[in-house]
């Protein structure tokens, strides 16, 4: 029995879908363990893509139990939505197969109101939120007034805490932000209905987990996200409202770190990111407009362009540091192909001064400036590859640079966006 950690170890939008996958063929149950609809994995299976944004993407596999656990921000509307596309699409979703951790807290359209109302009134001080009411639900979560899935069981409690925190929501909306006010009926009418669509499916996941242990059971769990966006690690304020590291599993999750066996870390074979903040390696020139194409670099979730620039190892060592990873699964090594030379960045010059962690500081961050490895590029198609020496010599040497940078193997080496196209070095199970 082992249970594995899948971790973004970027900006996120480092092919954790595909990943994720892969390994729920193996796993007997999906654990989602923080974010929101704020992000979203994307799949291709049989030629069909998929794009999952709440449930698990294990719920693409038959006799799979998908857990939304309690550190996941909900918005009941989406998920409901995202039930009926499944459906659509002939994907039987009942309670037993998907349940959603009674603790988790709910996205309430006071949050979204906020959340968009606010970022219009930064200007061009944006951080890039998606205006989905991801963080001002974090932010109730922590002042203890947030709505939990398990108050849609409690009428009494759900219309007292809508009624309590629309009198603060709305004083906001109005007097600072200049936004209209919502109004209660509408919301609680809504979220009553919303409950009884919802009542069958919402458990005790932590128990749920701890019974699939006892029981011998293999657990795969998943987030959103990457290392580099997470709360307390990431590029602060540039970052997303929760912890994507592997340490929020435990508290995401409600399991203890004896429970978690195998952590592998996505890393993307460049560096992309979405939004606002610093970025030490991007391009902004032919070369990252050419990744940026062949990559189709686009998020699954707002459609937005993402930035692209050369693979970034001081991020790399940082995230292996925060997460304690067991092995490393490259993706999108493919959309390499084609050019002439690589780099792969290994330190930072700051003032003169050569550092391998990224600083705390994002004005000492900017002014940072990368120290490159360079690499003779490869033309050949590898998509059809399905082990190593089936690799041009050049793509090899490439993976083994970052492993002997990094000191972690690789597990999985992704060379297109399909299931088979996947070399597997080692089974994390």
């Amino acid at each position: 029995m082992s249970n594995v950690v899948v971790i973004g170890t970027q900006w996120g939008d480092e092919g954790k879908g595909k990943i994720v996958d892969l390994l729920s063929s193996k796993a007997d149950l999906v654990v989602r363990y923080q974010g929101g609809n704020n992000a979203g994995h994307t799949l291709v299976v049989d030629g069909e893509q998929t794009i999952c944004h709440l449930i698990p993407s294990g719920i693409l596999h038959k006799d799979k139990k998908c857990l939304i656990g309690n550190g996941v921000v909900v918005d009941p509307e989406v998920l409901l939505e995202e039930i009926n596309k499944l459906k659509g699409r002939g994907i039987s979703i009942s309670p037993d197969n998907l349940s959603i951790s009674e603790k988790a807290h709910l996205i309430m359209p006071y949050h979204q109101a906020v959340d968009l109302a606010r970022e219009e009134a930064k200007g061009s001080d944006k951080i890039g939120t998606t205006g989905r009411g991801i963080g001002p639900c974090y932010e109730d979560k922590v002042g203890r007034r947030g709505v939990r899935a398990i108050d849609l069981l409690e009428p009494e409690t759900l219309e007292e805490k809508i009624r309590a925190n629309l009198k603060e929501k709305n004083f906001f909306l109005t007097k600072l932000l200049n936004a209209e006010p919502l109004e209660f009926q509408p919301i609680f009418d809504s979220y009553s209905e919303m409950a009884e669509k919802l009542r069958p499916f919402i458990s005790d996941v932590s128990v749920e987990i701890d019974n699939a242990i006892r029981s011998g059971k293999k657990i795969l769990f998943e987030g959103a996200q990457g290392t580099h966006l997470d709360i307390d690690h990431g590029t602060y304020p540039f970052v997303t409202s929760s912890n994507p590291v592997s340490g929020g599993v435990c508290a995401g999750a409600g399991v203890g770190p004896d429970k978690l066996h195998h952590i592998v870390g996505i890393i993307k074979a460049y560096t992309t990111r979405v939004g606002a903040g610093p970025f030490t390696t991007e391009l902004l020139d032919e070369t990252g407009d050419y990744i940026q194409e062949k990559g189709a670099e686009f998020g699954a979730t707002t459609g937005r362009r993402r930035r692209c620039g050369w693979l970034d190892l001081v991020m790399m060592k940082d995230s292996i540091r925060y997460n304690g990873l067991t092995s490393l699964a490259i993706t999108k090594l493919d959309v390499l192909t084609g050019l002439d030379k690589l780099k792969i960045c290994v330190a930072y010059d700051l003032d003169g001064e050569k550092i391998y962690s990224s600083p705390a500081s994002l004005k000492k961050l900017a002014k940072c400036t990368p120290i490159y490895e360079e690499f003779p590029g490869w033309k050949e198609d590898i998509s059809s590859a399905r082990s190593l020496d089936q690799l041009p010599r050049t793509a090899r040497y490439y993976l083994k640079r970052i492993e002997e940078i990094t000191d972690v193997l690789f597990s999985l080496v992704s060379v297109g966006p399909m299931r088979e196209q996947t070399i597997e070095l080692m089974d994390q199970f």
